[in-house]
């Protein structure tokens, strides 16, 4: 069993699964919530990477985070063919999912609860902490599962920016491809059934944990 893909797997979804939430939650509540010029440019380019193929998204993140790239030019910052490169290709190719269950779910909030909190006092951020995001989870859940999912699973964009290097950068797709090149089908078994055991291990996580919440589902 390759640990290491493994290991190094769980950290760069766990990683890319932070910059989502990160970057995804105010983005889908801003889309949810206002109007403003170029909404429909920002939509596009969100949405953009779950249609291009992986290889065109690695090539326009090996570009930004080149040499000539505003990283190493502006901040001296090199992250090629490190782990953090592919967590951020995982985060890009996995932030659509989430964008879109977020926003789906913040803008299913009925807005007379906020005001109502509002009228008790309630400042915004405890608005959004207490009635918004409670309200709103089951989308929000639904779409970081999907994402996390995706980025654990992303090859393409991950192999153009961090390459394939045991130990370092190589996580579990990336050692399953190397794994049948190389004609080890025993190992490549093995990935497989893990990566496959992880992702139906966090839907199903989730689904207990909705069910847990909503009396009226326990007995499905």
């Amino acid at each position: 069993m390759n640990w290491d893909a493994l290991r190094l797997s769980l950290l760069v979804t766990a990683v890319a699964t932070a910059l989502m939430v990160a970057v995804g939650l105010p983005l889908s509540l801003l889309l949810a919530r206002r109007r403003f010029r170029g909404q429909t440019l920002v939509e596009t380019l969100v949405t953009l990477p779950l249609v291009l193929p992986p290889t065109v998204v690695g090539y326009y993140l090996l570009v930004l985070l080149g040499r000539n790239g505003p990283l190493v030019r502006w901040f001296d910052v090199q992250v090629l063919f490190t782990w953090l490169a592919a967590a951020l290709a995982s985060a890009v190719v996995g932030l659509p999912l989430l964008v879109q269950a977020a926003r789906a779910a913040f803008a299913g909030v009925d807005r007379s609860l906020e005001n109502a909190a509002r009228t008790l006092g309630s400042s915004e951020l405890e608005v959004f902490w207490r009635v918004t995001l409670p309200l709103a989870r089951r989308g929000i859940l639904a779409g970081l599962v999907m994402a996390s999912a995706r980025a654990l699973g992303e090859f393409g964009a991950t192999l153009m920016v961090a390459g394939s290097i045991p130990g370092r950068t190589q996580t579990l797709p990336l050692a399953i491809y190397d794994a049948v090149q190389s004609r080890d089908y025993a190992q490549a078994n093995l990935l497989v059934a893990v990566t496959t055991a992880l992702a139906l291990l966090s839907l199903w996580a989730v689904r207990c944990v909705e069910a847990s919440r909503d009396p009226a589902q326990r007995g499905g």
